[in-house]
């Protein structure tokens, strides 16, 4: 039988990050079924943000899930949380197995084609607390995740993010890192990203 979950994993040796890689963490077919379901079934919403006083289309699709009550915000949006499906608290036990730590919520990105992104920042909100772990699982076509030192250009490095994979991001990393998921010009299928995250409640 074919395993649900795979151990393979790959650490970055990155000064003042602690990122680890399970490139093959869902079985491919799983995978399939739970993109299927959650391209589907999730009431994905569509948000603008302000930058430069200009105000635009955020470039992807977003749902966000978690305990009772519990909201998030960045750049201006404020997300309340949808109820857990069954599959998302599954994937969200799994995952916190891997991670050592427990979850509250997951923020869903849907990058429609190689125009949606997602530009630099830390996921360092102060709600997520002192050095966050953040758990990204990718659902669907790849896309190349970059990552850059911000004091130290040269402490950098380029990940592609493949279908049933699972990036985990812990210690410091967002206090000295920044990321992106950056526009492409090759044509790429839609790709579901799923940040497992724990928001402190105010």
């Amino acid at each position: 039988m074919t395993p649900l979950f795979s151990e393979e994993k790959i650490e970055f040796n990155l000064p003042d990050a602690e990122v680890i890689y399970y490139p093959a963490f869902l079985e491919s077919n799983n995978a399939t079924l739970l993109y299927k379901q959650l391209l589907s079934e999730t009431p994905w919403q569509s948000d603008s943000i302000t930058l430069f006083g200009k105000t635009h289309p955020q470039p992807r699709l977003t749902a966000f899930y978690g305990a009772d009550d519990l909201s998030y915000s960045y750049s201006n949006i404020k997300m309340l949380a949808n109820a857990w499906s069954n599959a998302l608290l599954q994937l969200k036990i799994e995952i916190e197995q891997r991670a050592s730590t427990t979850f509250n919520s997951v923020l869903l990105n849907l990058y429609r084609d190689g125009k949606d992104s997602n530009g630099w920042h830390a996921d360092n909100e102060k709600e997520l607390g002192i050095n966050p772990i953040i758990a990204s699982v990718t659902l669907g076509s790849e896309r190349f995740f970059h990552l850059k030192h911000i004091k130290n250009p040269e402490s950098k490095c380029k990940i592609k993010l493949e279908h049933g994979s699972l990036l985990l991001m812990k210690g410091s990393t967002q206090h000295f890192y920044k990321h992106q998921i950056p526009k492409t010009l090759q044509p790429v299928a839609p790709r579901i990203n799923l940040t497992f995250r724990s928001i402190k409640k105010s």
